[in-house]
């Protein structure tokens, strides 16, 4: 079985930092303009896009190397950020269920997630997370839209493990609309917590395969995970 976990909302919560450190980032490479993602759709969507989202809006370069000095801004002022005032918590529930199922035999752990690589893992590890329980991982840059990150996350599992799995034996752990509609699109199954932006009703609208308030309590949780694996 392999557990792909979002991040943002799902693993954690950072108040914001980021957005802030993103706002930092652009504002220092680009002097004398003032950013903000008002009218910039966020949650559950690639880091990629919000970066594009943002120099359109603001009418600045988009070109392969702005992105890659973006990258580069934005990792270095959130982890100073983040080393001034580590603002990251993980969810009630979430280190004990990450422990627990890295302790199970036959499951796999890794991210898919919206966050760029370095990033991502910065802030797991600020949450006091184990970045390196997560092995088979999908970021933004792996695909044009979320709906890419699972077959990058399927290729890489295959690529550790010799082996394919089957896709009713991969379960995407997020807390968007976006996390449920990847998932089914690639046949995957999609449990939703409702720590982020959206109700549990509105993921239940959605189509979410199970849907549950919070990662905690979580017995009743990793029963229902461990049941799909065979």
């Amino acid at each position: 079985m392999l557990v792909l976990f979002d991040i943002d909302g799902t693993l954690l919560q950072s108040q914001h930092a980021g957005m802030h450190a993103m706002v930092d980032a652009f504002e220092e490479l680009h002097i004398g303009k003032t950013f903000s993602f008002d009218g910039i759709d966020i949650a559950g969507r690639l880091d990629t896009l919000i970066w594009k989202d943002m120099t359109r809006r603001h009418e600045v370069a988009e070109d392969a190397d702005s992105h890659e000095v973006f990258r580069e801004t934005y990792q270095r002022h959130l982890a100073k950020r983040l080393q001034e005032k580590n603002t990251v918590k993980a969810f009630d529930g979430v280190a004990e269920l990450v422990e627990r199922l890295v302790q199970e035999p036959n499951v796999e752990l890794g991210l898919l997630t919206g966050n760029y690589p370095a990033t991502g893992r910065l802030k797991v590890e600020f949450a006091g997370l184990r970045a390196d329980h997560f092995q088979v991982n999908a970021f933004a840059g792996d695909g044009t839209t979320r709906r890419d990150l699972p077959p990058i996350a399927l290729r890489r599992y295959r690529e550790k493990h010799g082996r394919d799995i089957e896709r009713e034996r991969v379960i995407i752990i997020g807390d968007t609309p976006h996390d449920v509609d990847c998932a089914h699109h690639n046949g995957c199954l999609c449990l939703a917590v409702s720590t982020g932006q959206f109700s549990a009703e509105q993921l239940r609208q959605c189509g979410a395969d199970h849907v549950v308030e919070s990662l905690s309590p979580v017995e009743p949780i990793l029963l229902w995970l461990l049941q799909h694996r065979r």
